[in-house]
């Protein structure tokens, strides 16, 4: 097998069906456990900060949201860089070498919470080094977009995208039986002895890092010998930094935020957010819901903008979304008294069904908004080149989306922590959201989905 394809035209049928087809779906089929190993060590804390008190740690819980709100900062950060990461190093490589980067968050935390003793920095360090694995989308997206035809980017990139967003699910399904159970036995560690309702129990808390370790080996090796490199994709940062003069670059970074910014904050803040308004809820035994129906029906979204539109998803999606904010505050107690956990849940379920949705649609839309501008301004140049100048572009803009678009997920923990805070509830950060989502809702409308919008897509 070549590592890099010297030739690649997936917009060509004949191409596609005889050989391009079967590479195509190689390389996502490779890069999408990939990518679910990485939002797990990208959102992993969110597990073990509900625990760290548990086995002797004294933190405040202003001190816990900054542990589960950093790695979406600094993911999102890093994002900004492996945008432009592929087209330079080649995806195989680059998908390799970001993905061996897990090892040294996922190392460093099975290490660091077995002595409680370790210090504030230390641990608020690993969690900025978890964005290694929030960076890691940006870059897996720009790459398989470069594999696809137009007509099948949304359902590929929906796939992409969505089974890889189930590593946050995963995650959250598996670190509560890793760290109960001991699977790694005594090659991690002893356990911690803690109190819980008044029995003694055991926690390996070291397992919510040591569990990936060799997932994450296997990955890598698959993503070396597996995956292959574009030699046509091939972009220096300043080919591909046009984007920063495109209009809709920063029109649908707004629109991103608003879908997968609430997807990855709602992740991240739903389980403390839970235990500091229904005490008596244990969240690990819930948390992974959010997070598995939201990617769970990113694919879904994908394939429904592809016969749709993306606008028009996108716009019905935001609309839902603050109907189901309104939902959310309908349950809440209320100084301690009332509300509904049941009703709590499956309006916030409903929410990371929407949030999967709109990030389907609105990746579906940047591809086609990109094409369109290139027919547009064709300039005497062939269709194959005009394919593939619009697909650098797509890309690029792709991965800065998603840069943009994780802060969201900084932003929604320490909306909950500052509003709490302040105000004793959350309810202000809910109403907060709602404005947002009303604006993307008019954004959406007037450029894109209106019958004489700028750019339909």
């Amino acid at each position: 097998m070549a590592r890099v394809l010297t030739t690649w035209n997936p917009e060509d049928k004949e191409f596609w069906e005889s050989e391009g087809k079967a590479i195509a779906n190689r390389n996502l089929w490779i890069s999408i456990p990939a990518l679910l190993l990485a939002f797990s060590v990208w959102m992993v804390w969110s597990m073990v900060v509900v625990k760290l008190p548990l086995i002797g740690f004294q933190f405040d819980t202003n001190q816990l949201f900054w542990l589960a709100a950093v790695p979406a900062l600094s993911g999102a950060t890093l994002r900004i860089f492996y945008s432009f990461m592929v087209p330079i190093f080649g995806g195989r490589r680059w998908t390799a070498i970001s993905t061996a980067s897990l090892l040294i968050p996922a190392v460093g935390i099975g290490f660091a919470v077995r002595d409680h003793t370790t210090s504030y920095t230390t641990l608020l360090s690993l969690a900025l080094l978890c964005g290694f694995g929030g960076g890691n989308f940006s870059s897996s997206m720009a790459n398989i977009s470069f594999f696809f035809p137009k007509a099948q980017k949304g359902t590929a990139l929906g796939l992409n995208a969505g089974l890889g967003n189930l590593g946050v699910s995963a995650m959250q399904f598996l670190v509560p039986l890793a760290i109960t159970a001991g699977v790694l036995g005594p090659v991690c560690g002893d356990p911690q002895v803690c109190v819980v309702n008044g029995a003694t129990k055991q926690l390996w808390l070291q397992n919510a890092g040591f569990i990936w370790v060799p997932f994450i080996i296997i990955a890598t090796i698959a993503a070396w010998f597996g995956m292959n490199d574009i030699a046509d994709a091939k972009a220096s940062f300043r080919e591909q930094a046009v984007i920063f003069k495109r209009k809709h670059n920063w029109l649908m970074c707004w629109l991103y935020l608003g879908t997968f910014g609430s997807f990855i904050g709602f992740s991240a803040g739903f389980a403390l957010l839970t235990k500091k308004l229904f005490p008596e809820i244990d969240p690990t035994q819930y948390a992974f819901l959010g997070p598995l129906v939201g990617a769970i029906a990113r694919p879904i979204g994908g394939w429904i903008s592809d016969k749709l539109g993306g606008a028009r998803v996108t716009l019905w999606t935001f609309a839902a979304m603050v109907f189901a904010v309104f939902g959310v505050l309908a349950f809440l107690p209320h100084n301690g008294q009332g509300g509904s956990f049941f009703g709590f849940l499956i309006m916030f379920l409903i929410l990371f069904t929407l949030t999967g949705i709109g990030n389907a649609s609105t990746f579906r839309m940047i591809p086609i908004i990109y094409i369109t501008e290139h027919q547009r301004n064709a300039r005497g140049r062939s269709e194959v080149q005009i394919n593939m100048d619009a697909a650098k572009e797509a890309a690029a803009a792709l991965g800065f989306a998603g840069a943009l678009g994780a802060y969201g997920g900084f932003f929604i923990p320490k909306s909950f922590g500052t509003s709490i805070a302040m105000t004793g509830g959350p309810e202000a950060a809910l109403y907060g959201f709602i404005i947002f989502y009303m604006l993307c809702i008019v954004m959406t409308w007037w450029f894109y989905s209106r019958s004489n919008a700028e750019m339909p897509c």
